[in-house]
């Protein structure tokens, strides 16, 4: 069984699998995933690309694409109960209500042929907000503390934002209809440096003055290193280790942990000590079935990891890690 976390939770994921439908059935794309959002906090969730992550946040919205589906476990949700078992009307208030999502791609989830305020104003409708010229009014409130200027964003079309400006609209579509949640998948994707950096200040500040739970999904270890409060790491579909940011970068608990960390680019100390990862991530049809599914790019492996799948459990006050090898001294 695996161990649970005591502190409290806005978004509380337990035993979570999702399915794809493949020409060899039905495989994990995650399987058997426990893990809290904190209330108030910043949660990064983070690994190569293929591990999860997306599968798993778009879980939260119950809304994995069809070949996947929901085959297991529950996603319960302040305020909301478990978003698994909503459907219809329900579910549709619950996304951009009390759970806002930010696409990976920001532009793939705007409509070219019609304006920022017409979508806003779809939106609204879509959650039979009454009074849509206040929410014209959150909207350019918001739009104005992120940067933009909100009377011309909103009677602009995607295609005349820049890449960081349609991240931040992203953001107020989000979050206008007042979600507590917000869950941003891969943020910073196809951003250059200094427009990566304005999404990240703003994400920063959003969350502290809206008192929001956010979850940030990324491959990028940097780009969480500094903002999140607590790391997820997943792997070949699984939680490999979670805990707070400062400790799990300082004393990584898991072989991949101390990978992914080893293979971050770098500008500054000895830059020699960067290693690329042996090998290659698994996909649904390479992902071992049965043992760790690290074990083959793992310089720890031993014959118990072909054999049996290592529990996710804690090993330190508000830390968790699954792997057979013991602790060290450093981690410890």
């Amino acid at each position: 069984m695996t161990d649970t976390l005591t502190t409290a939770a806005e978004v509380s994921v337990s035993g979570l699998t999702v399915l794809y439908s493949t020409d060899q059935g039905e495989l994990p794309a995650v399987s058997r995933a426990s893990v809290d959002l904190p209330t108030g906090k910043i949660t990064g969730l983070v690994g190569e690309s293929g591990s999860g992550k997306s599968t798993l946040a778009l879980s939260m919205m119950n809304a994995v694409p069809a070949p996947g589906r929901i085959s297991e476990g529950s996603i319960e949700v302040n305020g909301v109960g478990d978003v698994t078992k909503l459907e219809g009307k329900a579910l549709r208030r619950v996304r951009g209500g009390a759970l806002g999502y930010v696409f990976q791609a920001s532009q793939n989830s705007l409509n070219p042929l019609k304006t920022i305020g017409k979508q806003l104003l779809d939106l609204g409708r879509a959650h039979d907000v009454k009074d849509l010229r206040e929410l014209v009014h959150r909207a350019k409130e918001l739009a104005d503390r992120m940067g933009l200027d909100g009377d011309r964003v909103l009677d602009s079309y995607q295609h005349e934002l820049s890449g960081g400006m349609r991240q931040r609209v992203g953001i107020v579509l989000a979050l206008v209809l007042n979600a507590k949640v917000l869950v941003l998948d891969e943020p910073t994707t196809a951003l250059d440096m200094l427009s990566q950096s304005a999404v990240l200040d703003i994400v920063r500040t959003v969350h502290r003055e809206r008192g929001l739970t956010t979850l940030v999904v990324t491959h990028d270890m940097g780009v969480v290193s500094e903002l999140a409060d607590r790391l997820v790491v997943m792997y070949g579909g699984r939680i490999v280790e979670d805990g707070p940011t400062t400790e799990l970068l300082q004393h990584p608990a898991h072989p991949y942990t101390r990978a992914l960390i080893t293979a971050t680019a770098r500008i500054t100390g000895d830059t020699a000590t960067a290693r690329a990862l042996p090998g290659r991530p698994p996909d649904l049809t390479t992902v071992p079935r049965t043992g760790c599914v690290f074990r083959e790019r793992c310089a720890l492996a031993m014959d118990v990891c072909a054999e049996t799948e290592p529990e996710l459990l804690a090993w330190a006050p508000d830390r968790r890690r699954a792997c057979h090898a013991e602790p060290t001294g450093a981690e410890a």
